[in-house]
């Protein structure tokens, strides 16, 4: 998939105002259009775990109520089973789960998910997803098909620049063999709701289905994993002879090899680029703004890592002055180097648009309390910063384009 040149503004609903998808995200659609943005990116948007967190949500499918702007309104018995009708696969196993009332949220959230996609989409706004690569140890998908999951290892990332003692998530991992033998049926279905709901979708951690990191499940850290190998191109394959080109973009952060870089490339999907990371390792970061690839994303910062400010304001002096960056706006500065880099798409968080510090961060990677709880103040993006946004968007040929 090649994208548009274009930009967009990474904001997850939690973080507006209100944290639903009320008011408040319209008036961000609102926004994200004055500002010349075609996309709005989002993190994944099922049931947080009890950390709040998106990337260990209880189903691969269902999506989260606390989104909703009216959680009482009233839905019929006709559009709970016409809902089931549509989504036989996963409606059972959700219910037996969570309950019957559950079903009941999840018109209610296609409702207003779909008022709110399709108002963007009359505004030259269109979404991208996020796709967490594993599911819950305590959730719905481990409950309903136990046979696709393996037994003694759990996941986690090895260790790395965002963490010296790697990242222990606990997920159960993934038998490839059996999903191998169903024809990657429930991967089909998972990739089927993910765009029923998005546009394109962020597919997380990609790098572990080429070779992923198995802790010993007794292991308190991911220090003492090892790499084993994931299904390869074989998985896209078989979703894509379903459902047809795949609209991803693929995180290949992290622990890269070549044979990541080889699987990126074979399925034309953009990687990323992180500028945060630009200013470090030589000629031959991939991150430095010379080797960004037309076919990525260029990010100035993602939820996982600082903010811009966050970031700048923790380097040596001598550090500061070697990236070149403005000091009195340096979340501006990378802004206008993502805007003018080769990538095709230029995205941005909310917090580095707003010139915010490291207490806006959205995660701390390896850290389980105190992520996912920032707000933006209503009123914070205003039209000024809406009209610099834009300037910036036509000025490096991103103002709003058609999908490809």
């Amino acid at each position: 998939m090649q994208l548009p040149r274009s930009a967009g503004i990474l904001l997850h609903p939690t973080s507006l105002p209100s944290g639903k998808l009320d008011r408040d995200a319209y008036r961000f659609v609102d926004w994200l259009a004055a500002a010349g943005q075609s996309w709005w990116q989002v993190l994944p948007l099922g049931p947080p775990d009890e950390y709040q967190s998106p990337y260990r949500s209880p189903s691969a499918f269902a999506a989260s109520p606390q989104l909703l702007a009216h959680p009482e309104a009233r839905v019929t018995g006709k559009e709970v089973e016409d809902f089931v009708a549509r989504n036989p696969y996963w409606t059972g196993g959700w219910t037996g789960f969570a309950g019957a009332e559950a079903l009941v949220d999840q018109v209610r959230f296609e409702r207003e998910w779909g008022a709110l996609r399709t108002y963007a989409a009359k505004r030259g706004v269109r979404l991208i997803g996020d796709l967490p690569i594993y599911v819950s140890d305590a959730g719905a998908d481990l409950a309903a098909w136990p046979e696709l999951f393996a037994h003694g290892e759990v996941a986690g990332a090895p260790p790395d620049a965002l963490s010296a003692n790697g990242q222990r998530w606990g997920n159960p991992l993934y038998d490839w063999p059996v999903h191998r033998a169903t024809g990657f049926h429930w991967w089909r279905e998972r990739f089927r709701r993910t765009f029923e709901l998005v546009d394109v979708c962020r597919i997380d951690h990609f790098r572990g289905f080429v070779s992923y990191w198995a802790i010993p499940a007794r292991n308190s850290t991911a220090r003492s994993g090892r790499w084993r190998p994931g299904p390869g191109a074989e998985l896209f394959a078989a979703v894509e002879r379903e459902l047809g080109d795949l609209p991803l973009i693929a995180e290949d952060l992290g622990h890269i090899t070549p044979p990541v870089h080889r699987l990126r490339d074979e399925l034309g999907l953009p990687g990323m680029v992180v500028l945060l990371w630009a200013f470090r390792g030589g000629s031959r970061n991939p991150h430095a703004l010379a080797n960004h690839r037309p076919n990525s994303v260029a990010y100035t910062s993602t939820h996982d890592t600082d903010t811009a400010v966050g970031w700048f304001e923790s380097l040596r002096p001598r550090e500061r002055a070697a990236t070149g960056l403005d000091p009195g706006e340096p979340s501006w500065s990378l802004i206008e180097l993502a805007y003018g880099s080769r990538s095709s798409l230029a995205v941005v968080p909310a917090q580095d648009v707003l010139g915010l510090g490291s207490d806006a961060r959205m995660n701390r990677p390896g850290v389980s309390e105190g992520n996912w709880s920032w707000r933006l103040e209503r009123g914070a993006l205003t039209a000024a910063l809406a009209r610099r946004l834009r300037g910036l968007a036509e000025r490096h040929g991103r103002l709003r384009a058609e999908l490809g």
